[in-house]
């Protein structure tokens, strides 16, 4: 990644998204825009996908070219599919698409069909490989390091005599590695790994297997903490942990901030989740798309450039995570309109949200 002489912080996204309406003509010829953008998201694993990301995507799409329609599709984590996906909605006529793949190697082949097309791809929170032009994601490092960081406050002075799982993200997945390298940059000299695993298809049933496995190689009673990458990864690993009786939870993290995973924070059954303001990344590759669709350049979107394995200097947002507590559910996800108290505190939760300090 190679950051422009002006460093450009997250809260500015939203202010650069007001420039890009204005930029790609406001009141002018937006109203006489007429193009599809092609959605194409990786699985339904993850909650965020169909929940969050798509409606978001399609509202703020429809802010900024009221004329622009949106072709959607989900690979449900088959790269096969997704490649074919593509190959279709090229077929029928897309000017754009936002593309987060399955795999991001798989996928390169379906880029360069797009770009022999002139279909431009703006990559979605994971770099794919191949021509894009455009990407938008979250700084997977930071998040490594949230986890991390919030793990080993989390446990202690355990932190010393325990071991650590690792419960990576799929390996073909660069965010997986770019996850994990952060988490390492704090973990490296200061916990045990005693076992580390990725998770394939980011995937709850994967998860639980690989955890059961780390249980009956470790013992229960070594297991000081879990890096779980996701919230998915982190419903396995606790039902792993319950299965083998294990009362006294040690630790686990968690990315996504999914609706489950907040309940479990409140009753004390995971410790912590990522936040990643979806909105602005969704706002981000909305504008992106739109900008290109219009036959734009990204000058006055991207705040950053990043390289892939086959791209040098692909315009690019990164936005900032944030850690997610019990103590600080309030500040964050409820203060961003994410979630409600209705929502997250149900009638079973009532006494722990009000132990949480959640009683609006």
């Amino acid at each position: 990644m190679r950051p422009r002489m002006r460093h450009v912080v997250a809260a500015l996204v939203a202010g650069l998204m007001t420039m890009s309406l204005a930029a790609c003509g406001g009141d002018s010829d937006a109203d006489t825009d007429s193009f599809t953008v092609g959605l194409l998201l990786p699985s339904k694993a993850i909650p965020r996908w169909e929940h969050s990301d798509k409606p978001l995507i399609e509202k703020r799409l429809k802010e900024l070219c009221d004329r622009c329609t949106m072709e959607y599709a989900n690979a449900e984590s088959d790269a096969r599919r997704q490649q074919q996906q593509v190959i279709s909605m090229i077929t029928k006529g897309v000017s754009v698409l936002i593309l987060d793949a399955a795999d991001t190697k798989a996928l390169r082949s379906s880029i360069r069909e797009a770009q022999r097309a002139g279909v431009p791809v703006v990559a979605y929170d994971r770099l794919a490989e191949g021509p894009i032009s455009g990407y938008v994601s979250f700084n997977g490092a930071q998040v490594g390091r949230l986890q991390a960081e919030a793990l080993l406050k989390a446990m202690g002075e355990e932190a010393s005599r325990g071991s650590v799982v690792m419960m990576n993200g799929d390996a073909t997945s660069p965010n997986a590695a770019w996850f994990r390298s952060g988490a390492m940059s704090v973990l490296a000299g200061k916990v045990e790994i005693g076992r580390s695993y990725a998770t394939q298809g980011w995937s709850t049933d994967n998860a639980y297997a690989n955890m059961s496995a780390a249980i009956a190689a470790l013992g229960p009673d070594r297991i000081s903490g879990v890096l779980a990458v996701n919230d998915a990864v982190a419903a396995g690993v606790i039902a792993a942990l319950k299965t083998a009786g294990v009362r006294d939870l040690p630790p686990v993290t968690g990315q996504d901030a999914d609706l489950d995973a907040v309940q479990r924070i409140i009753t004390g059954e995971q410790y912590m989740t990522v936040y990643k303001p979806f909105k602005a990344e969704a706002d981000a590759a909305a504008a992106m798309a739109v900008a290109l669709g219009r036959g734009e350049k990204l000058d006055d979107i991207a705040t950053t450039t990043t390289d892939s394995p086959t791209t040098k200097g692909v315009p690019s947002i990164l936005l900032t995570p944030r850690a997610v507590t019990r103590d600080n559910i309030e500040q964050t996800l409820i203060k961003d309109g994410v979630y409600t108290i209705d929502q997250i505190c149900t009638p079973k939760l009532r006494q722990a949200c009000s132990q949480a300090g959640l009683t609006g």
